[in-house]
């Protein structure tokens, strides 16, 4: 119950209510007998009814034949039905005083059998985990109390005691608690239940006279009205569960049934009980014969298969005795039953006179008989037979409980009396007893509807075993499992699995299952060539199987053997796959790795191309032209040379420093881009992989992504080196300006110390020429053009006055070159704004819904202004050529190189 209810609950916690009336139908059905601590004194089948979508949407509960007699007589040893002790012990003292319930030593009902308890068995918390189950199962405190108020009240009539009035034996009830108690319980006075315990009404002439009970007849009389009050709240509570489980118009006609049913028995003492357990077991074990052996015999016959039959014992005619008409065993008991002056004796020797043909019946000296039934032969007594299937009560205890102001008591006679109604005419009193429905009859009757419903469904059967009657743990007792496996006709199903085939397959599903292990050059086209060329090709033992004429059967084992091959071969074929696939994904990868290592060649050889005519434009830009240099040496003098020789060298030194880090630089840009190039070709080859090769296999495919991702990956952590390896570049940028800076501070100095020279060597002639006559020689270049030369006071170095123009002109000249420095970082500058914006928006979205044109836009306007600026930065590199390559700067080359001559 619980596993059904975990795996199909319904959304509406009736999964917790089936859970909650197993707890309630054990505390009222079950007991403790000799064997077992809480067995089931009653049969029940759970009806599960389930949703379109599989789920519980209800059940119904449906009992057989309670153990009435449990009631009000116990073997030593065992106990009443655990509500009783479980009220005794849990219920709270409110209850108890409403109730006037007493421990359950005081009660006659369970003091009898010396047995009140049960090892490891807290009864009050059996009770309270017993009224949680009821408030789940929606039964209202009102009801609740109604129903504790009938079972106080079957423990009070228990306790009612009679004493003897004259001398032929009549009785008359003891006015004491107990009859106080039940007659307030069951709502009534008390002279009411003594006069009904004590007389029967008997019908004499137009009127009723009350004749007085003899003390058997009492005590049987206040028996029948307790076991009819329990039998009658059993059934009660089970119709309340059935409400609250009600299916109603969810039903789908869908439903799982569960059949709980006693087991076959014998003890040492049979009676009518156990007599109608046997029957009911008769009757299942036909039904499980019937699936379990004859359908799988009768299959193998119908499907052509050489098969020899296993005769098992059929136990018809054992059904025959109980239920043929008018000669069978519950017909007898019945007609005895409605004898008026029948006994149990007669009862045995009518057995005995219609039965004896019959041979699984045996009679036996006295008032007891035998059955052989399927799992051995049982005696019964016959004592007490006729009154337990009577189950008489008085029309005086009906008349009673209809007239009691309690609700139960009414409602449980007025269910009797419409139930005798319709079994025959309207009643009268006297005739009430003699109209009733008999316990086996009845019984027979639910059997009956019970079989069909089992015949309409697909059963499986579950059979307890028992280990030990000690109730034990680690004790098996073999000679009471044998029995058991005996009982339950376990034996003969063994007999039919060892000589029989367990295993059976359809040709179709053989041959889907097993055909590729045949080789290639076996083809076939129907299923059953197939099958029987699969078993040939694997040596199956012809006595091992049998080809029927649409399933193959197979004994035990056979077809292990051929799922061991078929997951060999299975095993086999996926190695080899691996391994293709291994080699084919290797391959792919060689392929992409080179052709990412040419783009990567590629992308080197650009790149240094471009380091190499950066390089080159800075060192031009860095170094004093030749020209101008061989100008200097033309007009300087010898320690004058020796300065520009070591500023020579210094700039040198430091040029040679500065390129070094810029060539660094480089190379750190270089290899980030050729990451960046690397990152890419991997993108798009991997992208372009399953156009060029075709059909690309799934697993292929989530390969690819896999290196897509990685790639992504990768281009992410090599733009972050490109950010670092950027910041370090404006800051090398940063340091070189500043040193260009410190240079032309140094050059502006030097040239206002020349022309101070030169200031100074027109006063100097000035003042020669007018203390002398003539005019001071002058000085000629390389050309044999007079220039307007000077030299410096204790110096030798020329110098020409028009270096002062030459030298605005170059200031021009760094000034423009300078603006357009920095309109190029400002420009530099706006663009990667811009276009960090645009990613920083889209960050978030889908790279294909960015804004393309908005990046077009930004393209357009970084081609105008780079074409734009080249054409000025062609202007200044033409200004900057013309300076440079002078004429007099020629001339000045053609000094230096005679001078170096000269001096070399």
């Amino acid at each position: 119950m619980q596993y059904l209810a975990a795996l199909g609950g319904g959304s509406d916690g009736i999964e917790n209510e089936l859970a909650q009336t197993s707890c309630i139908l054990e505390a009222f059905g079950n007991a403790k007998t000799s064997r077992n601590n809480n067995s089931s004194r009653f049969g029940k089948s759970i009806e599960l009814h389930f949703s379109t979508f599989g789920k519980i949407c209800g059940a119904k509960i449906q009992t057989f034949l309670l153990e009435k007699s449990r009631v009000v007589q116990l073997a030593d040893g065992e106990r009443s039905y655990h509500i009783f002790y479980q009220l005794c012990a849990g219920a709270p003292s409110i209850l108890k005083d409403k109730l006037n319930i007493k421990m359950a030593s005081e009660y006659h009902y369970l003091n009898q059998s010396n047995c009140l308890a049960i090892d490891d068995v807290d009864d009050a918390r059996k009770f309270h985990m017993l009224m949680e189950s009821l408030d789940i199962v929606q039964i209202c405190k009102e009801d609740q109390e109604h129903a504790f108020s009938m079972l106080a009240a079957v423990l009070w009539l228990g306790n009612i005691s009679f004493q003897v009035v004259d001398s032929e034996n009549h009785v008359e009830v003891v006015a004491n608690e107990a009859v106080t108690c039940a007659a307030q319980l069951i709502g009534c006075s008390a002279q009411e239940l003594m006069l009904s315990l004590s007389t029967n009404k008997v019908k004499a002439g137009n009127g009723d006279a009350a004749k007085k009970l003899m003390l058997q007849q009492a005590i049987d009389a206040r028996d029948s009205m307790a076991k009819f009050i329990y039998a009658s709240l059993f059934d009660w509570i089970v119709v309340q569960i059935n409400k609250s489980l009600e299916v109603g118009k969810r039903s789908t006609g869908r439903s799982i049934s569960i059949l709980d049913m006693y087991g076959f028995g014998t003890f040492q003492k049979n009676s009518f009980e156990q007599l109608c357990i046997n029957y009911a077991n008769e009757r299942l074990q036909q039904h499980f014969n019937r699936h379990l052996l004859k359908l799988e015999q009768e299959e193998y016959e119908l499907d052509g298969i050489d098969w020899k039959r296993v005769d098992f014992e059929d136990n018809h005619e054992c059904l025959d005795l109980f239920e043929k008409k008018p000669l069978g065993l519950l017909s007898l008991l019945d007609e005895e039953s409605n004898a008026p002056m029948a006994t149990d004796m007669s009862f045995a020797n009518k057995l005995k006179q219609h039965l004896v043909g019959n041979p699984c019946f045996k009679g036996e000296n006295g008032g007891a008989f035998s059955i052989r039934h399927y799992a051995g032969e049982v005696l019964y007594d016959t004592s007490g037979f006729l009154e337990k299937n009577s189950d008489p009560l008085h029309s005086d205890s009906v008349q009673l409980l209809s007239s009691c102001s309690c609700k139960l008591p009414q409602l449980f006679a007025s269910n009797l009396l419409d139930h005798s109604q319709k079994q025959a005419s309207p009643l009268s009193l006297g005739a009430f007893d003699s109209q009733k429905q008999s316990v086996g009859t009845k019984f027979k009757d639910q059997l009956f509807k019970l079989m069909q419903q089992l015949e309409n469904t697909s059963p499986h059967f579950i059979h307890c075993i028992k280990p030990n009657d000690k109730q034990l743990p680690g004790m098996y007792e073999k000679e009471l499992v044998l029995e058991q496996l005996r009982c339950c006709g376990v034996l003969e199903v063994v007999r039919i699995s060892r000589s029989g085939y367990p295993t059976r397959m359809t040709h179709q599903e053989f041959a889907r299952r097993y055909e590729f292990l045949l080789p290639k050059d076996n083809e076939y086209q129907d299923p059953l060539s197939i099958s029987v060329s699969v078993l040939q090709q694997f040596n199956i033992l012809p006595d091992m199987y049998q080809v029927g004429y649409t399933k193959l059967y197979f004994r035990t084992g056979q077809i292990d053997e051929l799922e061991d091959m078929r997951k060999q071969v299975l095993q086999g074929i996926i190695v080899v796959q691996k391994r293709f696939r291994g080699r084919q994904a290797r391959r792919y990868f060689y392929e992409l790795k080179g052709g990412v290592t040419t783009l990567q060649s590629f992308g080197h050889g650009e790149n240094a191309r471009r380091g190499n005519d950066v390089l080159v434009k800075t060192w031009r830009a860095d170094i004093p032209t030749q020209k101008h240099m061989k100008q200097q040496v033309a007009l300087q003098t010898p320690d004058e040379g020796a300065i520009i020789h070591l500023q020579s060298v210094i700039r040198g030194l430091l040029a040679r420093k500065h390129f070094n880090r810029m060539q660094g630089s480089k190379k750190l840009n270089l290899e980030n881009a050729n990451s960046r190039q690397k990152s890419d070709r991997r993108i798009s080859d991997v992208k372009d992989l399953p156009q060029e090769q075709g059909q690309v296999l799934p697993s292929d495919l989530s390969k690819l992504q896999h290196r897509v991702l990685k790639a992504e990956a990768t281009l992410g952590q090599k733009e972050e080196e490109n950010a670092a390896l950027r910041e370090q570049l404006k800051q090398s940028e940063a340091k070189w300006s500043e040193y260009e800076a410190k240079m032309k501070s140094m050059e502006e100095t030097w040239q206002k110390q020349m022309a101070s020279l030169q200031m100074s060597l027109a006063a100097a002639k000035k003042n020669l020429a007018a203390g002398q006559d003539g005019s001071s020689p002058g000085y000629y270049d390389s050309e044999g053009t007079p220039s307007m030369e000077t030299r410096t006071p204790g110096a030798n170095t020329p110098v020409k006055l028009s270096n002062v123009g030459a030298g605005r002109e170059s200031n021009g000249n760094v000034n423009t070159v300078s603006h357009l420095a920095k309109e190029f970082e400002q420009r530099k500058q706006s663009f990667d704004d811009d276009a960090k914006t645009l990613v920083e928006v889209k960050s978030g979205q889908p790279s294909s819904n960015m804004n393309h044109d908005e990046l077009k836009k930004l393209k357009q306007r970084f081609e105008a202004w780079k074409k734009d600026y080249k054409v000025r930065l062609r202007e200044t590199k033409a200004r900057l050529h013309k300076l440079g390559h002078s004429e007099g700067e020629r001339i000045r080359r053609k000094w230096w190189g005679k001078r170096i001559s000269k001096s070399t």
